[in-house]
């Protein structure tokens, strides 16, 4: 479970007045991480063996349950799932998105008062099938196609970027950049970066300690961030602008800026009254409009548009039992036209079927799996095992990274 969205979501309750938050924050931020877990909100292989592989549509004979059984063969979109493995081990894929990497996190401490929450990456191997722990990155952003990926060293803000052949492990070249950066994210079509500039590390903590005696690390508050602006990077060499944005009270510790479809402006979430808001900028960093097919999407569902653009992905919609609908939009209307079984919509794998977060069935706290649903049907297919709960609240439990796979 993301810590900075359950701080978030704390702060939130107080946005409207834009007030420092008080001495029950702590209190707030866990009692939102107590309702997480009581409503359930969440937040290549070619000679691979012991491969788990799940045929779409292949239900079980009809007894009221919802899964669908795992099957040794793939569909002719080549789904490759591992429902027994919790991180993955073994590559999770399913039509045009495949599972590039996953992180967790936890906070290292600098002082009495301040901490850092450091992550740890696990990034697929191409030529094995399997995640290999990488821990030389502070920070992954892996290309469309799972061949590269942009670095950053671990100390933040960095001053160069790596561009790293996942299949060797080696960087093959370095950017260098004049202002510290502690993100990245490519272009649709993978060929620029953004990388966010901070003037400090993103992802600072301190700790807090609630009314009944518990003590956490929760990420710095209250509107601060060092956050200063952007640079737009060619990946084959390297040239690029940055271009400046000002600090702003809905902008809180690390928002990092992403591109939007067509790769004409960039975004990034605001904390601000309702959940997922995001602010649209021109590359020269000025505050625009969102696009039209974009306005309705929310900063904190990565699926966003479908792969033809004709469907947006929303949030958590409905729940029952342990059962979650997301719905989706006309990204240009914003009218609902149709829900999808899952929590958290992660990716898309065609134009009708997503990727999602949903709860495995049983009783208990919120214990979500990777799952593949399609629009306008009620069956899901595990892709990983359970994620089980950490009961440590400053961590991270394990976060995938999706990206487009391509022949």
């Amino acid at each position: 479970m993301n810590v900075d969205e359950l701080v978030r979501d704390a702060l939130r309750e107080q946005a409207a007045e834009q007030a420092a938050p008080g001495p029950g924050f702590a209190d707030r931020v866990l009692a939102v991480r107590r309702r997480r877990r009581v409503r359930g909100l969440a937040a290549v292989a070619a000679a691979m063996t012991a491969v788990v592989a799940v045929a779409v549509g292949v239900p079980l004979p009809d007894s009221g349950k919802e899964d669908v059984r795992p099957a040794s063969v793939l569909d002719g979109n080549g789904v490759l799932a591992h429902p027994d493995q919790s991180p993955p081990r073994d590559l999770i894929a399913a039509g045009r998105s495949v599972l590039a990497a996953y992180y967790t996190a936890e906070p290292v401490t600098r002082s009495d008062d301040e901490a850092v929450l450091t992550r740890t990456y696990r990034l697929l191997d191409p030529e094995t099938g399997t995640y290999e722990k990488d821990d030389r990155w502070s920070f992954v952003a892996v290309a469309p196609g799972a061949r590269t990926a942009a670095v950053l060293e671990r100390e933040l803000p960095a001053r160069r970027i790596g561009i790293l052949d996942l299949a060797t492990g080696r960087v093959d070249r370095w950017i260098t950049v004049d202002r510290g950066v502690g993100g990245l994210a490519y272009a649709h079509d993978g060929t620029r970066l953004v990388a966010t500039t901070y003037g400090e590390h993103p992802d600072l903590m301190e700790r807090m300690k609630s009314s009944s005696g518990a003590v956490a690390w929760v990420p710095q508050f209250g509107g601060h961030s060092s956050r200063s602006g952007f640079y737009v990077l060619d990946v084959a060499d390297g040239r690029g602008d940055w271009s400046p944005v000002a600090a702003r009270r809905d902008v809180s510790g690390r928002l990092d800026f992403a591109f939007s479809r067509d790769g004409r402006l960039v975004y990034s979430q605001v904390v601000g009254g309702e959940d997922g808001l995001q602010r649209f900028h021109d590359l020269a960093g000025n505050t625009v409009p969102a696009p039209a097919n974009e306005r309705h999407l929310r900063s904190d569902v990565s699926a966003r548009l479908s792969p033809d653009g004709k469907l947006a992905a929303l949030g958590l919609t409905a729940e029952a039992k342990d059962t979650s609908w997301s719905g989706i939009r006309d990204p240009y209307t914003g009218e609902e036209v149709a829900r999808v079984r899952g929590a958290h919509l992660l990716a898309w794998v065609d134009d009708r079927r997503l990727i999602a977060w949903e709860r495995a069935p049983g009783p208990g706290e919120y214990r979500p799996r990777l799952v593949l649903v399609t629009i306008g049907g009620e069956k899901v297919v595990p892709l990983s095992g359970v994620r089980e709960p950490d009961e440590a609240f400053e961590t991270v439990e394990w976060e995938p990274v999706f990206v487009e796979r391509r022949s």
